[in-house]
């Protein structure tokens, strides 16, 4: 079923001047004015847009793509206020309404807040800076060890970093499992680390062949820096091992165990050497 909010591929049935008629099924025939149309669009074509509703109410479509569709969440900034609430810069000509109602505290001019965004009571698209309330701890998964994910950096704790996890679940990542620096709103890919028996999730920046991949390259790119000698192995202090290689202990003992077993390196009393080939 085709709804608003959300970006969808289209059938043109009717060019006019000011626009092009597609059809949305159940919602009728859509306009699709010239000024976000695609240039040489003709009856027939399919073309994919996004569909909202103008200041009439009635559903309009547009080539743009928006920041943020429906259900998702997003980290946009203010760019006006009114008596009303606020509105949010998300990419298309009409801005995203944020009621007072919906503001987790009062929004201003120029920053930027993490909102969910939804259909209202009214079928209008609106976002709201209360995350909490569209996030279910409760609310069942198929999240499984080691999947990859979209993540949404919410907030810190004492913890670490709580995360959205693909737009629909929390999550955490540890202090001690993170080696960059992270701000809030920003989008990362993660992957699942654990999930505990009460349904929390457990998150990391590191996971996967890919992953190992990569790290496995910074150590060599270290080596042969340093004529092939690197103070540090499996037994050296977490802290060394990231000063010298931005990764967790346990990350760089994976890394080194493949290089190992690849015969690249050689893993000695006093620390790991590139073997000749």
């Amino acid at each position: 079923m085709i709804s608003i909010g959300h970006i969808v591929e289209l059938e043109v049935v009717k060019a006019v001047d000011f626009g092009f008629y597609l059809d949305a099924e159940d919602l009728g025939e859509v306009l699709l004015p010239n000024k976000n149309a695609p240039q040489d669009l003709a009856v027939g074509d399919t073309v994919g847009v996004f569909l909202y509703l103008d200041s009439e109410g009635r559903p309009v479509a547009t080539n743009k793509a928006p920041k943020v569709e429906v259900g998702e969440f997003a980290y946009l900034k203010v760019v006006d206020t009114s008596s009303v609430g606020a509105f949010l810069d998300w990419g298309l000509d009409k801005d995203l309404f944020v009621p007072f109602a919906e503001q987790h505290r009062p929004m201003e001019v120029g920053h930027s807040y993490l909102v969910h965004v939804y259909i209202g009571l009214d079928g209008r698209i609106i976002a709201s800076s209360k995350i909490d309330k569209f996030l279910d701890d409760e609310k069942p998964h198929s999240f499984k060890p080691q999947q990859k994910v979209d993540l949404i950096i919410a907030n810190s704790t004492d913890l670490g970093y709580k995360a959205i996890i693909n737009h629909s679940h929390w999550g955490v990542l540890y202090k001690n499992d993170v080696f960059q620096r992270l701000s809030f709103g920003q989008y990362k890919k993660g992957f699942i680390k654990h999930i505990r028996p009460d349904g929390k999730i457990d998150l990391s920046l590191q996971g996967g062949q890919e992953t190992r991949d990569k790290y496995a390259k910074i150590i060599l790119n270290y080596l042969n820096r340093q004529n092939g000698f690197a103070p540090v192995h499996d037994k050296s202090d977490p802290k060394l091992i990231s000063e010298l290689f931005g990764m967790s202990k346990g990350a760089f003992k994976k890394a080194i165990g493949g290089l190992y077993k690849q015969r690249l390196i050689s893993i000695e009393k006093d620390g790991i050497r590139l073997l000749e080939k």
